[in-house]
Order: structure tokens, then sequence, then C-alpha cells
């Protein structure tokens, strides 16, 4: 027999479907939001002096960070670098007196643990920085004590592979610091042909073939290392590329200097642009350039002033290459160690290392210009920060 529907029973139905479908468009929202909410937060990894690993969970949108605490212990960790695509960390063993390695760990999403992959050997002391090579799946290192430079070959779940290549340099300057190459840093060029090496002991950028496809690099001159010279007792530091690929900016941490040099990826030439101090005029304490970095735009160079505890932000002119100040503001601590952009490009984080905090700065992606945003974690001897998602 047929059910009679009356108009009571289709205002009821009615009132029912109009119930669930806004049941199911709050899920929805719900569901949204919560992807949105994970999607603005990340891991905040810091490597330190002393042998432990930190970890901060950050919100990009909010700008709140709360503190993870330690996630890792026994290895003089003072540099880390992330995966770009797998949610593995890095970190360097810097150990003066013997060789040192890289150790891989996998990172838990949910609350930022490490468990440890494996290690492998660089073939050099004091690895003090590490590069990771995108197009190639490469870890670039730097051996701070055997002035040399590694590159070891990356496996597909993110676990260190095999070691594939070393190269050590000999050299010296005027400064104590500099009795012998002290290879401090490594950048790959924007051909992907070429590593560029700041040594800071012998006062030279070493420049080596890159092989993407074994992994290797190589000297490009059999009887002689090709290299840029720098002043004697300037101590380069850092190196990196503007957007256009045809300047590089070259950080000094004995002379707390900036130079501008153009490149030229035909003949793997550096020749000089510009040269800017770091510092203020007429500071007279110890000059010390720590860390730079470009914009993810490219139209801005921040630098670390260890000397004078400050941050100084410069805006590029992507035809000349020149540099000009923009801003200077106090890093937050005292000993400016690292600092680094997060992936939104809308966060700088700096390790302050003699005061023991990481501070936290905004970055107004329009002028450049960072804001404190005065928060501050209270961390042990931080010295390099890096990102995972």
């Amino acid at each position: 027999m047929a059910q009679l529907v009356t108009p009571a029973t289709r205002m009821r139905r009615t009132a029912v479907a109009a119930l669930v479908a806004t049941a199911f468009a709050a899920l929805s929202v719900c569901a949204v939001a919560s992807a949105a909410a994970e999607s603005d937060t990340e891991f905040v990894y810091v490597g330190t002096l002393h042998q432990q690993i930190n970890a901060l969970h950050f919100n990009t949108s909010t700008g709140n960070i709360n503190d993870v605490g330690t996630v890792a212990q026994g290895l003089k960790s003072t540099w880390v670098a992330s995966h770009p695509q797998l949610p593995v960390l890095y970190a360097v063993n810097d150990d003066r007196d013997k060789e040192g390695s890289v150790t891989a760990y996998a990172v838990n999403q949910d609350n930022g643990s490490l468990t440890r992959i494996n290690d492998v050997l660089t073939g050099g002391r004091g690895t003090t920085f590490l590069q990771f090579d995108a197009p190639s799946s490469t870890l670039l290192g730097a051996n701070y004590n055997s002035g040399s430079v590694s590159s070891l070959a990356v496996n597909r779940d993110g676990s260190v592979g095999t070691l594939e290549s070393t190269i050590a340099e000999k050299g010296s300057g005027p400064s104590p610091r500099q009795t012998d190459a002290h290879a401090h840093g490594v950048t790959i060029d924007p051909s992907g042909h070429y590593a560029l090496v700041p040594d800071l002991g012998a006062d030279r950028v070493f420049i080596y073939g890159f092989d993407r496809a074994t992994h290797t690099l190589t000297q490009l001159d059999a009887a002689t290392p090709r290299a840029f010279a720098l002043p004697p007792g300037s101590g380069p530091r850092r190196v990196v590329f503007g957007a256009t690929g045809q300047y590089a900016y070259v950080l000094t941490e004995l002379s707390a200097e900036l130079l501008v040099l153009r490149w030229d990826a035909a003949t793997a030439q550096l020749t000089p642009v510009q040269t800017l101090p770091i510092s203020q005029a007429g500071f007279n304490g110890v000059k010390s350039g720590a860390e730079m970095a470009m914009s993810r735009d490219g139209r801005f160079i921040y630098v670390e002033d260890r000397g004078e505890n400050a941050l100084v932000v410069y805006r590029v002119d992507n035809t000349s290459g020149q540099l000009s100040e923009l801003q200077r503001v106090p890093s937050g601590g005292d000993k400016p160690w690292g600092f680094a952009i997060d992936p939104s490009g809308k966060w700088l984080f700096v390790a302050n290392q003699r005061s023991g905090n990481v501070s936290l700065f905004h970055i107004d992606r329009t002028t450049g210009t960072l804001a404190d945003s005065e928060q501050s974690i209270p961390i042990p001897a931080p010295t390099s920060i890096t990102f995972v998602k």
C-alpha cells in the first residue's frame, strides 16, 4: 500500500535533510580547518655546541612557538639540515679531534621526535656545515679542521649513502685563526656544475667541478686549485647566489665584510664588484660575520653581524648586483651564531649562542624589513636552525 505523504511529513523530511546537510558542511569545514592548521605548522630543529639537538613546534600563521625540548643527544651537532621532500633531518658530528660524520634521523611528524637512521663518515675532521643539493640528492659538507669538503650520496629513502668524494686544501693567513685551511661552507652554483667553498683559513673561495650524476667534486685544474683570492685576513665564511645567477655574495667572518662578485659560469671565474663593511662606522670591538641568506624572491640579503649582535638587511639591485643597507636591528641575544628563514619566507629564527636563546623575527616580504616578535626560547648554546614540515 502506498504511503501517504502529508504536508507535515514533507516538512519533517525537509528539516531532517537540512540538518544533515548542515552537519556535513560543519564537518567539512572542520576538516578543512584542521588540514589548514596542519599545513601551517612545522618543526624547527636547532643544532647546538652542546651534545644535543632541540626542537620547536611553530605555527607559521600565528607565529606561536611551543618548545618541544631535546630530541637527540650524544653528538656535537653544531649544524643541522633537512631533506627538501622527506621528513628526514641531517646533523653533523663536529668533533675536531676525529673524522666527522653525518647522521640521518627520521622525523616523527606528530611530536617532532627523532629516530636515528644511519651515520656515514665525511672523510674530514670537524664537519661544520651541510648543504643538500636537491637535483642530485647529494649532501655536501665542509670539514673545518681538516680544510676539506666532502660529497655524500643520499638514498631515495633519505638515508645517507656512500661518501663519494673529499678534497682537501692547504693555505694560511695573517690571523692566529688562519694557520691552516678551514673550509666553512659549500654552495652549488645556479648551473649545477660547480661548487664554491669559502675557506676561512686560506682567504680563498675554492671552485670545484660538481657532477650531479655521480655526486662527485673534482679539481678544475690539475696543477693549481681554482680559487678567488680575498684580501689577507678576510676569513670568508659563506657564499650565496643572487636571483639572476650572475652574482655571488661572500660574507667574511674575520674582517666582517660583504663582497659582491660577478660569476661567469662559462669560465668558472669570479670578479669583484663591490665590498661593504657589515659593522657600523666607529665600532671598535671584535668584528665577526656569521650567517647570510637571500630572501625567497632574491630582492634582499640578510646578514648576521656577530660582533655587534645585530641583523643587517640589504636591498639587492639585480641589474648591477650591488647592495645598499636597508635596516639594522638587534639580534635578540648575545653572539648570534646562525639563523634561517623558514620555508614560508615570513619568519627568521636566530640562534644566539652566548645568551643561549633562539629569537624570532617577522619578515615583511614587501619591504624586506624585520620586526622582532619578542618571542625567545631558551636553548643551550644554539648554533644552527632548519625546518621540517
